[in-house]
């Protein structure tokens, strides 16, 4: 049995940079030795997803092209020990149901230290 401890991969799905620069600096500076996989869509995100099976990952809802819940639901499928967070300003009920559902947890927007620590909570639950 091998005592190396395993990195933890981090894949961050949103279509903006400055929320995915954010996410990335709180967890670097919590777990400097996660490894962070980024994409700035849906699309993206389910090839990165399944290239780099990461242990993690927080998904935008609303961004170019299918929906970030649509992703997730492909994400989950193909790598179906991923912790997902669904990060969306949209807070209506129905996603908050929708992300509970498929198994990901929903937290609020804006990325905020706050919201990341929660992310962060759920991954080593």
């Amino acid at each position: 049995m091998s005592s190396e401890p395993t990195i933890k991969k981090l894949l961050i799905v949103d279509d903006s940079k400055v929320s995915r620069m954010v996410i990335k600096a709180r967890v670097k500076a919590i777990h400097p030795d996660w490894e962070i996989l980024e994409a700035n869509n849906g699309t993206e995100g389910i090839a990165v997803a399944e290239q780099h099976k990461p242990d993690f990952c927080t998904m935008d809802i609303n961004m170019p092209g299918i929906l970030g819940t649509e992703a997730a639901e492909h994400i989950l499928k193909s790598v179906p020990s991923i912790r997902m967070v669904i990060f969306s300003a949209n807070i209506q009920e129905t996603f908050q149901d929708k992300a509970n559902a498929m198994g990901a947890v929903f937290v609020a927007k804006p990325v905020t230290e706050k919201s990341i620590a929660e992310a962060l909570r759920y991954f080593l639950g």
